[in-house]
């Protein structure tokens, strides 16, 4: 059961039957013993009736459980299905976390002398994926995304991909999406939307002609802060049969099927960053009321983010949906909601790490998605090790916090905010 693809005028998904897709999706996979959620196949080996089966599985000539399971198992399939299907993809690849997602697709579809364009307000470890690409010979630029003529002006004859996400951690910028999408439709370069932030629910990017969609699903998907996972999500909108990078082995069959077969063949099979059935079970649980969880927090974050933005011992906040924010317009026209995440500064930086200490119902922790809301002072932890250059950079003040809104009610939220703020 795929979820109706039907558009509000602004392009932003209807989600008219998002939840009842999810939780009805496994009635529709055959399983041996009728069980309403799909089963947990723990087994590292499949076989095969006859040895030609086993041999067509082998050769790719016939579809089947992989062989061996660090291609994936029967449940991380469904999983994979599931999350296609949520994003109006054609197809998807699961991995152990969202950075063996990223990692996979950067290091199975480029080669040394290749160049991408990346947002210059990215997460932390990806930055620093970055940085170990360029030592492979890989050609890195980061711009302000924000603005489609910067990154226009920053492609080269030997670029091959773009790389965004939909909301920046912790500062919360926006690139401009739709722009960047016809951009790359023009000049026929990979585009590649992280979503992590805002999940299949608040954003599709496939309405911004992303070719690869991305999402950690530790966070939004799982959303409990209890398993890790990642996946990357093929649209079909990009022509796999002009991307130069494709191994000759690969280039048999349905093309809009090559680069994200590469991307399994590559990341799994020979790097190994495998997702378990037994994860791939609990994110599935998550999915079910992932639409609740986005909606609830969404409106608390919003709530939290105008009450700390009228305090007066409130320096500044960023959250896409707040009318402060420069992207506000964007964000509105494209995303159903805001999402958990927000970040702020006190005016009086040097009591920034007080005012945290004194939070009783805020938990001190890195993480994003969980259901109990957590904090963490960035520069000091999560974005130390960039140095103050490259924070400065990326507009990370030392006094800015950063928030994951959970499912505690906003009024709890609120009042322990306030008596940290008095």
């Amino acid at each position: 059961m795929h979820h109706s693809d039907s558009k509000e005028s602004n392009g932003t998904p209807t989600n008219s039957d998002f939840t009842a897709s999810i939780v009805h999706f496994d009635r529709h996979m055959p399983n041996a013993n009728g069980a309403v959620h799909y089963p947990v196949h723990p087994s590292t080996q499949y076989t095969y009736d006859s040895v030609d089966d086993l041999i067509a599985v082998f050769q790719g000539k016939s579809k089947g459980n992989s062989p061996y399971s660090r291609q994936g198992t029967p449940t991380t399939a469904v999983l994979e299905a599931k999350l296609a299907s949520m994003d109006n993809g054609d197809g998807a690849v699961a991995f152990a976390t969202g950075m063996a997602a990223i990692t996979a697709i950067f290091l199975t579809l480029l080669k040394a002398g290749d160049h991408i364009v990346v947002s210059q307000y990215l997460f932390g470890n990806t930055s620093s994926l970055l940085n170990t690409l360029e030592d492979f010979g890989i050609q890195v630029s980061k711009v302000d995304a924000s603005v489609v003529a910067n990154v226009s002006s920053a492609l080269l004859a030997n670029t091959k991909m773009v790389f965004v996400e939909t909301v920046a951690n912790p500062g919360t910028q926006v690139p401009a999406l739709k722009a960047i999408g016809d951009l790359c439709e023009q000049k026929d370069i990979v585009y590649i939307v992280d979503n992590t932030i805002l999940s299949a629910y608040l954003f599709q990017p496939k309405s911004v002609k992303a070719s690869l969609v991305v999402h950690s699903l530790t966070k939004s998907a799982a959303g409990q802060g209890q398993i890790l996972g990642g996946v990357v999500i093929n649209t079909g909108l990009f022509d796999w049969s002009n991307y130069p990078n494709i191994f000759d082995g690969y280039r048999k069959g349905d093309a809009n099927k090559w680069g994200l077969m590469q991307i399994r063949k590559k990341g799994l099979r020979d790097m190994g960053a495998t997702l378990t059935s037994q994860s791939a079970h609990v994110i599935s649980l998550g999915l079910e009321t992932l639409a609740l969880r986005m909606q609830r927090s969404s409106e608390t974050a919003l709530k939290l983010a105008q009450m700390l933005q009228n305090h007066p011992k409130v320096a500044s906040v960023s959250y896409p949906f707040l009318e402060s924010h420069s992207a506000h317009q964007q964000a509105t026209d494209l995303f159903k909601a805001g999402s958990w995440l927000f970040s702020f500064e006190l005016k009086e930086e040097d009591q920034c790490l007080t005012f945290v200490d004194k939070l009783k119902v805020f938990i001190k922790a890195t993480g994003l998605g969980d259901t109990r809301s957590l904090i963490i002072p960035v520069a000091h932890t999560i974005y130390w090790e960039m140095g103050p250059t490259k924070r400065k950079a990326m507009k990370i003040g030392d006094g800015m916090l950063r928030v994951s809104v959970g499912l505690e009610e906003s009024q709890v939220l609120i009042d322990d905010l306030m008596q940290a703020l008095g």
